[in-house]
């Protein structure tokens, strides 16, 4: 089968013929329909976070948000079958762990990432294994197209879990978005369906646009104003109730728990960067004496995609909506090239492998 293949950080990814998987007794082997290409494929391209343990080794396939129908399952799996359509979390969950057991899959405690690691090939390819399949392959519903539910792989399913678990959103509480790639896009959405006023934070006048398009209330350019948090606190009238790092470099995290107002509620979702190696300063006082709370959000567990599918089907929420095209596998490099200049917007997703 034809797969991209990390061979050289920062350098185009080879596109080879690979073995076909087969499902091991408790996996299932998903034909690739579609794949997100998430700047997190960009930071492993580049070789970084190594600091996190998971940066990929020459060899690895990429890719980490499919959606895809089944071909084949393994002699123990008994939640999916052939010819289901499903979409996969990038965060491996085990099954049996206590967090996998308690309904916190997204945190186990002998997670695998998707694309990252030898054990777990990604999903740039035409066949993903998935492992554990009862745990981690999750049936999508009738009808829908996978290019639209790529995203769910990942950066929809994050900022969902973000947004309406880990943090506190009341109707019309002000919500800050610091970053509208893919998933500040995604969060954009999803605070606005929670029924949040959104203000949408980037450098970029066209992705604040699409910000404003799908659901934000109000934005700030941050390349045009001398104190981003300040702009927020102005259009909140007095800071923000939550607001998100959905970036994850020093200045998007500092100006996101700078613009809260008293006991708001920050919410980090983006990684860092080889700059700052999951290390950044930040205004203890300030957030002691305002009761800031700084909550950490990884992923989403698989037992909550159902909510997600729930508000798609009563209109509330719309993951084609932060999709920005469809491209071949054998573009994917481009597409990686692009996002070093922050060029991609919205989620690209392959289509045809």
């Amino acid at each position: 089968m034809h797969a991209a293949v990390l061979e050289e950080y920062g350098e185009p990814l080879d596109i080879q013929d690979v073995d076909a998987p087969d499902p091991d007794p408790t996996g299932a082997v998903v034909e690739m329909e579609a794949c997100g290409i998430c700047r997190s494929d960009w930071h492993g391209w580049q070789g970084e976070w190594d600091w996190l343990g998971i940066q990929p080794d020459a060899g690895q396939i990429l890719g980490h948000e499919p959606a895809g129908r089944v071909i084949a399952v393994g002699d123990e799996v008994e939640n999916v079958a052939e010819g289901d359509q499903v979409t996969v979390p990038f965060n491996l969950g085990d099954g049996t762990c206590p967090q996998c057991r308690t309904g916190h899959g997204n945190t186990c405690e002998n997670v695998r990432p998707l694309g990252f690691v030898e054990s777990a090939p990604g999903a740039f390819a035409e066949e993903l294994h998935v492992p554990t399949a009862d745990q981690n392959a999750i049936p999508l519903p009738d009808g829908v197209s996978s290019v639209d539910m790529a995203g769910l792989g990942c950066r929809f399913m994050t900022s969902f879990h973000a947004l309406a678990h880990q943090a506190d959103i009341s109707g019309g509480d002000w919500v800050a978005v610091h970053g509208c790639g893919g998933v500040g896009l995604s969060a954009v959405h999803i605070a606005s369906a929670l029924g949040g006023n959104v203000v949408a934070v980037d450098l970029k006048d066209e992705k604040l646009d699409k910000a404003e398009e799908i659901g934000a209330s109000e934005t700030v350019n941050a390349s045009e104003v001398e104190d981003t948090p300040g702009e927020v606190k102005d259009i909140t009238n007095g800071g923000a109730a939550v607001s998100v790092d959905a970036l994850g470099v020093a200045t998007t995290c500092q100006n996101s728990v700078m613009s809260l107002g008293t006991r708001g509620q920050h919410v980090q979702v983006g990684l860092s960067t080889q700059d700052e190696q999951g290390m950044v300063e930040l205004p203890t006082d300030m957030m002691v004496m305002n009761e800031i709370e700084f909550i950490g959000s990884f992923g989403m567990a698989p037992t909550n995609y159902e909510e997600i599918f729930r508000m798609v089907d009563d209109g509330k929420l719309d993951p084609s909506a932060v999709v920005s095209g469809t491209v071949d596998l054998d573009d994917v490099s481009d597409q990686l090239a692009s996002m070093s200049d922050f060029e991609t917007m919205g989620i690209p997703v392959i289509d045809s492998f």
